[in-house]
């Protein structure tokens, strides 16, 4: 099999093609499952895919997809010299491709990014600011989002450093999600 991450379907079952490591779902601790192992696709979204495996939840990332027999994801990049619009467009779309391994819908979408901010540094480096919200104060996926988001971001050149500040404050609720979000999850 090769392809995109657009080729697999929920239910769908695949053999790994080698150890790959894996991130547990909510806890967001790394651990490695073995070549050969069974894996039940439980949402295929973005540049990640969630898999069921002994009776757990993991997150498998792009750079780490050709164990399911798929073509890897590079993440997104943007050269040098490009402008504050258009760096910010990048960011912004990045985080279009950050999901919640247990639900479909991407986390702008979602109503979880409440900003994005970027400085110019004392070094003239450029820091990209992320405020953003989960959708309940235990979910244990919020470094692992974080983490998701600061690695696309990082795609950037002129970009050094990325921070995501989680923050409960307003609290999320269903409303803030987009009207695509809601149509998705059936919340219409």
């Amino acid at each position: 099999m090769s392809g995109s991450v657009d080729t697999l379907r929920k239910g769908q079952t695949l053999a790994l093609s080698r150890d790959v490591p894996v991130i547990s779902v909510p806890f967001g601790k790394t651990i490695e499952l073995s070549a050969g192992a069974p894996v039940e696709i439980m949402q295929a979204r973005g540049s990640s895919v969630s898999i069921a495996a002994e009776g757990r939840l993991y997150l498998i990332e792009g750079d780490q997809l050709d164990a399911l027999g798929l073509d890897i994801v590079p993440r997104q990049t943007l050269p040098a010299g490009s402008s504050h619009d258009v760096l910010e467009a990048f960011v912004w779309d990045c985080l279009r491709t950050c999901f919640d391994p247990e639900i479909a819908v991407n986390i702008v979408e979602l109503g979880l990014v409440y900003g994005v901010r970027l400085d110019t540094l004392i070094t003239g480096e450029t820091m990209v600011n992320v405020r953003m919200t989960l959708t309940a104060p235990g979910c244990g996926m919020g470094d692992v989002i974080a983490a998701d988001a600061k690695h696309k971001i990082l795609g950037a050149e002129q970009v050094s450093r990325v921070h995501v500040e989680i923050v409960f404050d307003p609290p999320w609720s269903r409303d803030m999600m987009s009207d695509e979000a809601r149509l998705e999850l059936g919340m219409f």
